[in-house]
């Protein structure tokens, strides 16, 4: 029990020393050590790296679950299963959700309705929009979000207490120097005004004095060094860490790319059967290439059309007519599905026109020897 008195009133006596040191140099009063340039450019870039990290993070998991409140709970969750040991177990996405309560809906109404055939359609759809939603969330949690955590968590904080300890040691290796500094002074000042009854005495107390800074003061200066090297050894490892980071913001990236890409499928195929299944029917839809004067609308019967809710299509022809023929410039890139379309490069320009019974949403295309069916909604027509 005396020992832990004794150690608490010394680490209270560092303390107050080391926070006097700190006003005094704050205030213009003392002397303060620089660090090495060098060192100084490593901690620089070391407080951005961990800055600009933490706000990418937020923001990240702010896209990732913009529902604040949804944010914490997964959060308390992930870290409740983390202790547990446990396997996270995975949830459905909002538009998996959604999916399920259009499927609901339609045994309610009635599959064999059109609204609620309808909403089967939709609904598979958006539980497929769900689905690639919850793919991309995991890899973008494993490959993006656990790497810049880990950082912040692990490595960052080995570093912010080796700075700490390293101020430490700036501000023992001052408070020496200002030790040493007083003690000469009272020593040139006494040799300069001796008082030749207690000369010998005085002069071997001050020297004494002196000596013990000195010694102290080559103590401090070599705790100091060991530790602004153990410093910036930690810190030069930043290189790596924002080589670590740019891969796994390339997975992201790549992830993101996936995702979209996936999902812009997905709403193609859907508008295609909507599109399919309004003309089995006959229901009416407009469309950009039917309200165009160059492109005169000559559909036949409504069993007549392109539709793959039609049990009977007949087959298309794609040769051109006489007249209505236009240019078009591609707007995107588009891989095509099957034999019967036609792959566009953006910015292309294609010859572009339209046939009896072809769904609206469609022209054909027209690119030298190639020909094939093409999206409206790539296209930009030209006058």
């Amino acid at each position: 029990m005396d020992f832990n008195v004794k150690k608490l009133a010394s680490d209270a006596g560092v303390f107050f020393t080391r926070a006097v040191q700190f006003t005094e140099e704050k205030l213009g009063q003392a002397e303060k050590t620089e660090l090495d340039p060098h060192l100084e450019n490593l901690i620089s870039r070391a407080d951005s790296t961990k800055n600009w990290t933490e706000k990418i993070l937020r923001q990240t998991e702010v896209l990732l679950q913009p529902n604040p409140i949804d944010h914490t709970g997964a959060r308390i969750e992930e870290f409740i299963y983390d202790k547990l040991d446990k396997k996270l177990p995975s949830r459905m996405t909002t538009a998996e959700l959604l999916g399920q309560y259009m499927l609901d809906a339609a045994k309610e109404f009635g599959a064999d309705s059109p609204y609620g055939s309808t909403l089967i359609t939709v609904g598979e759809y958006q539980k497929r929009l769900g689905g690639a939603e919850r793919e991309f969330l995991q890899t973008s949690a494993a490959a993006f979000l656990s790497p810049l955590r880990n950082f912040l968590e692990g490595d960052w904080r080995t570093i912010s207490k080796e700075k700490r300890l390293l101020e430490n040691r700036r501000l023992d290796l001052d408070i020496c120097k200002a030790r040493l500094k007083k003690a000469k002074q009272a020593e040139a000042k006494a040799a300069a005004a001796p008082d030749f009854q207690e000369t010998r005495p005085r002069n071997y107390v001050l020297s004494a004095s002196a000596s013990a800074a000195e010694h102290e003061l080559r103590v401090a200066q070599t705790e100091f060094d060991r530790q602004a090297e153990v410093t910036r050894l930690l810190l030069e490892g930043i290189s790596s860490t924002h080589l670590n980071h740019l891969r796994c913001l390339q997975d992201f990236a790549e992830a993101q790319t996936t995702y979209f890409s996936q999902c812009h499928h997905h709403m193609q195929e859907l508008q295609r059967e909507l599109h399919r299944c309004a003309n089995a029917v006959g229901a009416p839809h407009s469309s950009a290439a039917s309200s165009n004067p160059a492109f005169p609308s000559d559909h036949s019967s409504p069993g007549a059309s392109f539709s793959a809710c039609d049990p009977k299509p007949g087959p298309l022809s794609m040769e051109p007519p006489a007249t209505g023929t236009r240019k078009a410039k591609v707007l995107y890139d588009y891989d095509a599905h099957d034999a019967s379309e036609l792959s566009l490069l953006a910015d292309e320009l294609i010859t572009v026109y339209t046939v009896p019974g072809m769904d609206p949403d469609w022209l054909v295309g027209e690119r030298g020897n190639e020909k094939g069916k093409v999206p409206v909604t790539y296209l930009e027509l030209l006058s």
